[in-house]
C-alpha cells in the first residue's frame, strides 16, 4: 500500500514538473522527465525477461573477429613487419575456392542448405533464451490445464486448428520444428498410447533431431580441418612459382617466398580463427535446441501422467540450463497472470 501511494506521488510530482518546463520549453530535460515517467510507469507492469538481443550476439561474433585480426596485425606490424605483403588475393582465390570445392564435393544438396543457414544464423540471437523457456512453461502449463479440465479429447479439433494459438505462444507457435514435434506426441496421446512406448518414441525422434543437426556442423568443421591443407598446397604452389623465376634478383625472389607463405599463413588463419569458432557456435546452438525438445518432451510426459500444472511447470523448469532457467518467483508470477486469463 505505500509502495502505490510513493508510485502515485512519484508520478503527480513529475508531471507537475513537466508541466513547468512546458512553459520554459527546455526539451532536454522534458525528454529526460518523460523518461522518468515511462520508468515509473514500468514499476507496476510484469514483463517477461528480457535476454540478450540479435544486435548483441552480431556484435560479439564480430568483436571476436576484430580481436583476432587486431592481434595478429598488431604483433606483425608491431614486430617490424609491413601489413602490405599479407594482402595476396590469389592465395585466397586458391584456399578458399578449394574449401568450398571440397564442401560442396563432399555434402547432399540438403546438407549444404542447412550448412549454410545455420552457419548465417550464428549472426542472430538465439531462439533458446530466457524468454522462450518461459513462454514454453507457460504454454505447457495451459494445456495441462486444459486437459485436467476436459480431458485430452478436448484437444482433438485444437491440435490441428487455428485454436492453436489459444494454447501455445507466439514463440512456441513459431518455432515449426518444436510444435511439429508437440502436436505428433499429441495426437500419438489421443490414441491412447501407453506411456512407456510414447517416452521411447520420442527418444527416437530426438535422437534423429540431434543427428540431422548435426550434419552442418560436421561438414563446416571439415572446412576447418582442411584449411590448412589448402593453405600448404598455396605455399607450395608459391615455392613453385619461386623456383621458376631463379632469374630474379635476390629482392624480388624473397617477395614471392614471402607471398608463398603466407598460404600456410592464411590456411591455418581461416580455419581456426574463422571457421572452427562458427561451427563451434553451431553446435552450442544444436545443444540448446536439443535441450528445448527434451523440455517438452517432460512437459508431454506429465500431461500424459496427468501431472498437475504447476508441478508439470516444476518439472520443466528443473531442465532449462541454470543461465536460462526462469527463478520460482519468476515462474509463479506468469503462472498467477496466465491463470487468471484462463
Amino acid at each position: 500500500m505505500l509502495r502505490k501511494v510513493l508510485s502515485n506521488y512519484e508520478r503527480n510530482l513529475i508531471f507537475l514538473r513537466f508541466l513547468y518546463l512546458l512553459k520554459r520549453q527546455n526539451l532536454f530535460e522534458q525528454l529526460y522527465l518523460l523518461g522518468s515517467v515511462q520508468n515509473v510507469l514500468n514499476r507496476t507492469q510484469p514483463t517477461l525477461p528480457h535476454s540478450i538481443g540479435s544486435s548483441e550476439e552480431f556484435m560479439l561474433v564480430i568483436v571476436g573477429y576484430l580481436i583476432i585480426i587486431a592481434a595478429i596485425m598488431g604483433g606483425f606490424i608491431g614486430g617490424g613487419g609491413h601489413p602490405a605483403v599479407m594482402f595476396q588475393p590469389f592465395e585466397f582465390v586458391i584456399i578458399i575456392g578449394s574449401a568450398l570445392g571440397a564442401f560442396i564435393c563432399g555434402n547432399s544438396f540438403s546438407v549444404i542448405k542447412a550448412s549454410l543457414a545455420q552457419a548465417t544464423g550464428t549472426l542472430k540471437a538465439s531462439k533458446c533464451d530466457k524468454a522462450y523457456y518461459l513462454e514454453l512453461l507457460l504454454s505447457f502449463y495451459t494445456l495441462a490445464i486444459k486437459i485436467r479440465k476436459e480431458g485430452l479429447l478436448s484437444l482433438e479439433d485444437i491440435i490441428d486448428g487455428p485454436q492453436i494459438d489459444t494454447i501455445f505462444t507466439p514463440k512456441i507457435i513459431n518455432d515449426h520444428h518444436l510444435l511439429e514435434f508437440i502436436r505428433d506426441n499429441l495426437r500419438l496421446m489421443l490414441t491412447g498410447v501407453d506411456v512407456g512406448p510414447l517416452e521411447e518414441l520420442m527418444d527416437q525422434t530426438l535422437d534423429t533431431h540431434h543427428e540431422d543437426g548435426y550434419a552442418p556442423i560436421k561438414a563446416v568443421k571439415g572446412i576447418a580441418d582442411g584449411m590448412p591443407a589448402f593453405g600448404i598446397v598455396a605455399a607450395v604452389l608459391g615455392v613453385v612459382h619461386t623456383m621458376e623465376s631463379v632469374s630474379l634478383p635476390p629482392a624480388e625472389l624473397g617477395k614471392l617466398i614471402a607471398a608463398a607463405l603466407v598460404g600456410t599463413f592464411l590456411g591455418v588463419l581461416l580455419a581456426y580463427g574463422f571457421v572452427a569458432p562458427i561451427a563451434n557456435l553451431m553446435e552450442e546452438r544444436l545443444e540448446a535446441s536439443g535441450n528445448a525438445f527434451k523440455c517438452a518432451q517432460k512437459g508431454l510426459l506429465c500431461c500424459a501422467k496427468s501431472v498437475s500444472p504447476t508441478m508439470t511447470a516444476e518439472y520443466m523448469r528443473a531442465m532449462i540450463p541454470f543461465n536460462m532457467r526462469p527463478s520460482f518467483s519468476e515462474l509463479d508470477e506468469q503462472l498467477k497472470a496466465s491463470k487468471g486469463k484462463l
